[in-house]
């Protein structure tokens, strides 16, 4: 069953630039006037939103005694360099392919109208190809709610975010374990913007950025040795929320998305990998499991929209049991820093393969 958490698909954005203003311009102007000031230059503008800001994390570090530095950020993108600007993934993730696409790039198409992601990660891969195409029709799927939520609140809320985040901050620093830990054990957030930030903040402050949920889907990662994190660049939050402006996010199952799909359109699929050791199975970035039945259907589902006219391409382990799910198809070999190992020795480069189908 389909929950949307946010339907797009009446939104039409004619004017790139007016979008972006709804972004930027207009709640610099709203706090222009909330301080005081007029707003009769961008220049005035802009010192206001400086202001404003370090005044918010002042409060947050007189309420918690601390003496943290605000995480501010004092460069602003206007529209023109917001749309050259290509956005990055704002969270760590495990297996995400910001190193990879210099050699993905042979492999995607010369065109994209439609496309879709059932496994939406980081987002390395649609960030890359929004920037590339940026008329594309993004339909941007992930059975975790909290990262849905998250990409929510980076398209319609980042001004907001970027302040929870700075309070986020302010208070963890002068006592880094309680608070996080405070955090950690607010599972049932409502706010949507109070959830994004819940997650980056953790995201960013945890053992190794990995996210991973016990069997009633509750973060259980420890605190890691961050100091001073940066929790967010504000040049790449504005340009990630440019890149989302009329993508459609969801909460839905990988089989649902596949289905939806139909000739000419793109499919990247990036699922939690088979294991290729007893040590390395690890799937549980949501309470969900993730096992060999499941890449089984997943196999099979590839194969039916490759026969609809989809063109496809997936990521997976270099194992003899994706290579078996796959042989119909034109495998390649990519080469990936695997970071997540409790033994750094282990640490490296190791082979993945990719799986296109389609032109």
């Amino acid at each position: 069953m389909l929950h949307t958490l946010s339907d797009r698909s009446d939104l039409r954005v004619p004017n790139p630039t007016r979008r972006l203003r709804s972004i930027t311009a207009i709640p610099n102007a709203k706090r222009a006037r909330t301080d005081g000031l007029s707003a009769q230059s961008s220049n005035g503008v802009k010192r206001a939103k400086v202001r404003r800001r370090a005044h918010l994390v002042a409060e947050a570090q007189a309420g918690f005694g601390g003496s943290a530095k605000p995480q501010l950020a004092l460069s602003f993108l206007g529209p023109v360099q917001v749309q050259r600007f290509e956005a990055r993934p704002f969270l760590k993730w495990v297996g995400g392919k910001a190193g990879l696409l210099a050699q993905f790039d042979e492999f995607f198409p010369a065109r994209v109208g439609r496309y879709y992601e059932p496994f939406i990660g980081g987002g390395a891969v649609f960030f890359h190809l929004r920037h590339r195409f940026p008329r594309m029709r993004a339909f941007l799927r992930d059975n975790n709610p909290e990262l849905i939520a998250t990409y929510q609140a980076v398209r319609d809320h980042p001004s907001e975010l970027m302040q929870r985040l700075d309070e986020h901050l302010a208070r963890y620093l002068p006592d880094r374990d309680h608070y996080y830990y405070l955090v950690r054990n607010q599972h049932h957030l409502t706010d949507i913007v109070g959830r994004a930030a819940r997650m980056i903040f953790l995201n960013k402050t945890c053992f190794n950025g990995l996210w991973r949920v016990n069997a009633r889907g509750e973060f259980n990662v420890p605190i890691g040795s961050h100091k001073n994190p940066a929790l967010y660049e504000r040049e790449n939050i504005e340009a990630a929320s440019f890149a989302l402006r009329d993508a459609q996010l969801a909460v839905q199952d990988f089989r649902d998305t596949l289905n939806e799909t139909r000739r000419g359109d793109f499919a990247y699929i990036d699922p939690p990998y088979h294991p290729i050791s007893l040590t390395s199975n690890f799937t549980a970035y949501t309470k969900g499991v993730f096992g060999a039945e499941e890449q089984r259907e997943l196999a099979a589902l590839f194969a039916d929209a490759a026969q609809r006219g989809v063109r496809l391409m997936l990521s997976n382990s270099d194992a003899p049991f994706i290579h078996g799910l796959f042989h119909d198809f034109g495998i390649r070999i990519v080469q990936a820093r695997r970071a997540i190992n409790c033994d750094g020795s282990k640490r490296g480069q190791v082979n993945e393969v990719v799986v296109c189908a389609g032109d």
